[in-house]
């Protein structure tokens, strides 16, 4: 709910209105108050009650909500009207229209005191931050935006967590983005505030993260549960089409609470659309799980309709993670030239701040590529580089294999000394296959 002016401010716009009608103070306070009461509201003397305030507004001829903030009930309704046409230009992938969409409903929120439309304009100005990879900018867009619903559930909340999650973890700080996802999963279930489209953003979005740090048991069952959560809609986006006609109708009719209630119907679809992402993402983990089985064929198929999810979504950072696997699985089924060009393609929008992981994992694949090619210099040159990025993101078990790796290119190098050194390094940050140094696994959603 909007909040309301002060004690004066109402007064005098009580008594504005209630000489434009030409009624007496007696008139406007019958049956429920007495003339002196509507005096002392007039006066600025007492904060009416929100029943006293529907009463006058409906004595007025006014909506609560104008009498309570000197706004006509419309103007927020056409604002989130204009929400979700944000949404839907982000859901469809104009994400730069999309940011501009949400900069003008974050400045007019912000001028009339909206906090629900200013939490929302920030979250999707964060989102649209993530799809074009500025992660710092999208990093303080989610603090702001959790900042606003301060004194909301944790459901409501769960977004722009997830957002700030999302954000550490594709700058490489992997040990704190599970930690947000972990504690929020775990409030969550152990609370009974069982969401499902909180619990399906948190269990997709831990899935990158759980990949990275080796929790690959912990990945797998939350892939699992996201995918049980995941909405059942014939086609969202013409349900929401659908919702905002109509709501454009009846605000023309005047209905505004109707009117309110299908464009949260639209909203909720919106954000639906926007967890195709999140979907592709269980696409992407199921490609994982294929390929570490050696069903390399089915591994294919899963990670290029996670790709394809990706690029109709135009999510640049997501689609170059998902090329990364989808290279490493075109190479153990020969087709390393394929998987070598991918590479290429996307190493460069990757970097230290910029999807860490996935371009240490780039340069890992190039440089066996480049040793199955007998090009010993540019092998190590590629696994020097990824083991610089890993050891940024600490994630120990690929900094064990990488080590191995380029131990043994400089051991048949004649290199001894130096692989002595590398494989030290290794056996620094070893850790057994699926192992992690997390600590107990969230509560279990009522699956």
């Amino acid at each position: 709910m909007a909040k309301r002016d002060d004690p004066e401010t109402i007064g005098r716009r009580v008594q504005r209105l209630r000489r434009e009608r030409g009624l007496t103070q007696k008139q406007l306070a019958e049956p429920a108050y007495t003339p002196a009461y509507v005096s002392t509201l007039e006066a600025g003397r007492v904060r009416p009650s929100d029943a006293a305030l529907r009463h006058l507004a409906e004595r007025l001829g006014v909506a609560y909500e104008e009498l309570a903030t000197g706004r006509p009930a419309h103007l927020a309704t056409d604002l989130r009207l204009r929400l979700t046409e944000a949404q839907r230009t982000l859901a469809t992938g104009e994400t730069g229209r999309a940011a501009e969409l949400y900069g003008e409903l974050l400045a007019e929120a912000e001028q009339l005191d909206l906090a629900d439309i200013r939490a929302d304009a920030l979250l999707g100005l964060g989102e649209c931050a993530l799809e074009t990879g500025e992660l710092e900018s999208g990093r303080r867009y989610f603090e702001q935006s959790e900042q606003a619903l301060a004194d909301a559930p944790l459901p409501a909340r769960v977004p722009a967590l997830r957002g700030r999650a999302v954000a550490h973890y594709l700058t490489g700080e992997l040990r704190y983005a599970v930690y947000l996802f972990e504690s929020t999963l775990d409030e969550l279930n152990r609370s009974g505030l069982h969401d499902p489209d909180a619990l399906l953003l948190l269990y997709a979005g831990v899935i990158g993260p759980y990949m990275d740090m080796g929790a690959h048991a912990r990945a797998a069952q939350a892939a699992e549960f996201a995918l049980a959560l995941a909405p059942q809609a014939g086609d969202p986006a013409l349900v929401a089409r659908m919702h905002r006609s109509v709501a454009r109708t009846l605000l023309a009719e005047g209905r505004i609470a109707e009117a309110d209630a299908s464009l949260a119907k639209a909203a909720e679809l919106y954000r639906h659309l926007q967890l195709r992402t999140e979907l592709a993402n269980c696409h992407w983990m199921r490609g994982y799980v294929c390929a570490q089985n050696g069903e390399l064929g089915r591994a294919e198929q899963e990670l290029r309709s996670a790709l394809d999810m990706l690029t109709a979504k135009r999510a640049a950072l997501y689609t170059r993670q998902v090329a990364v696997e989808l290279a490493d699985v075109l190479h153990r089924r020969g087709k390393s030239g394929q998987a070598a060009d991918l590479l290429r393609d996307v190493l460069g929008d990757l970097s230290s701040e910029r999807g860490a992981m996935h371009a240490a994992a780039a340069h890992r694949l190039l440089g066996i590529i480049a040793e199955d090619a007998r090009d010993t210099e540019a092998a190590e040159e590629h696994y020097v580089r990824a083991l610089s990025l890993l050891e940024r993101a600490g994630a120990a078990g690929d900094l064990a294999d990488l080590c191995r790796l380029l131990g043994d290119l400089l051991r048949r190098t004649g290199r001894v000394e130096a692989a002595l050194d590398a494989y030290r390094t290794g056996l620094g940050h070893r850790t057994a296959p699926g192992t992690t140094t997390l600590g107990p696994a969230p509560a279990q959603p009522p699956l």
